[in-house]
């Protein structure tokens, strides 16, 4: 895993690989629960690694991006949907927050906090005690 403060370089991108990108390491990872993360990506919540604005790139396409506010942009594949990066200078500047599971290996990177959790679904606060299965059950 790698962990805030290391010196590995990380690669990602989106479902279909028109979009992808390159970033130094995470400076934080959380977890949000907000509901602007749940509306933009249809999950009840969303992992993100924090990264130095100056150490991330697009490496390959062209990403859309959209503004529900004109502070905080998010940035998606215009192919397949797939969201990617968020920016809001105001309320965390010089970070570009991207989300971990875009990651080639996701395992890569692990949240160590939750944020926004005044927002949280009432029910994602006891998801660890329903049953679970490998895969879908019969």
């Amino acid at each position: 895993m790698v962990e805030a403060g290391s010196n590995s370089r990380l690669t990602g991108g989106c479902r279909c690989g028109a979009v992808r990108y390159e970033s130094d390491r995470p400076v934080h990872a959380a977890i949000c629960h907000c509901e602007d993360c749940r509306r933009s990506s249809g999950a009840p919540m969303v992992g993100w690694m924090g990264v130095a604005a100056g150490s991330f790139r697009i490496t390959k396409g062209d990403p859309r991006i959209w503004s529900s506010n004109g502070q905080a942009r998010r940035h998606f594949c215009a192919t397949c949907g797939t969201g990617l990066i968020y920016l809001n200078e105001a309320l965390i500047p010089g970070i570009v927050d991207v989300q971990i599971a875009t990651l080639d290996d996701p395992t890569m990177v692990a949240p160590d906090i939750q944020v926004q959790v005044a927002e949280r679904l009432p029910w994602s606060a006891h998801i660890h005690a329903l049953p679970i299965f490998d895969r879908y059950p019969d």
